[in-house]
């Protein structure tokens, strides 16, 4: 595969373009084409081990948008208003535990992995759970999880910018009685999965109230 080659100037330009839009255009629809992009970029994520531990679910049904509205008091406007949303799901501990079904199915199927590697590669999950980053408890793991699927978060959200297509990620959701509706209403095995955030995508309807504030670069990286 050859190397990509991007402008810098370009790629850095849609960093400035991305903000957390709080009110999309609702007579502009994202394509598709580009909504399957921007999943694709999930898709290709990068998590540890790679053992891709998400699951996005894309609501476009406006009764489902509306049950939302309740339990995710940072989303009513997005939900009236996105071409898009997804919920971002996390597994939880019977999928991720070092010696789960769904590791195996990783590492036999998906990464096809053989025979002796897959034992070496138990062997170090293992010690990586129980020793390294002390995952002992299921909090521990659907934390250790969402760090995962945020990172494919961070990717849609890049991907989308580089298009000129806006989102806004959504953290302001009561997570217990989301997960409740969840099961209820969406069909999640919540005992399998999580939500660890909301994500909108759209075009905006109006410029960003003020211009991007951040702190100087000098601030916050260390040469040692």
């Amino acid at each position: 595969m050859s190397r990509p080659d991007f402008d810098k100037k370009d790629i850095l330009k849609a960093f400035q373009f991305r903000h957390a839009c709080k009110e999309f255009d609702v007579t502009k629809t994202v394509s598709d084409e580009n909504i399957n992009y921007i999943l694709q970029t999930a898709n290709l994520s990068p998590s540890s081990f790679g053992f891709e531990p998400w699951h996005f679910v894309v609501v476009q049904n406006k009764t489902l948008r509306e049950l939302l509205k309740p339990v995710a008091w940072g989303a009513p406007l997005k939900l009236d208003t996105a071409s898009h949303f997804i919920l971002g799901l996390s597994m939880k501990a019977p999928l991720t535990k070092w010696n789960s079904e769904y590791i195996m199915h990783m590492m036999k199927d998906v990464k096809q992995f053989p025979d002796d590697v897959i034992k070496m590669y138990s062997k170090f999950y293992r010690e990586f759970q129980e020793s390294d980053f002390n995952l002992d408890t299921d909090k521990k793991l659907f934390d250790w999880a969402s760090k995962q699927t945020y990172i494919a978060l961070a990717n849609m959200m890049t991907s989308a910018a580089l298009i000129g297509i806006d989102s806004c990620p959504i953290e302001g959701f009561h997570e217990e009685k989301a997960e409740a509706l969840l099961k209820k209403k969406f069909d999640i095995d919540t005992d399998k999965y999580g939500l660890s955030y909301m994500v909108a995508f759209g075009y905006r309807k109006g410029e960003p109230a003020r211009p991007k504030s951040r702190r100087d670069l000098k601030d916050i990286v260390s040469w040692k």
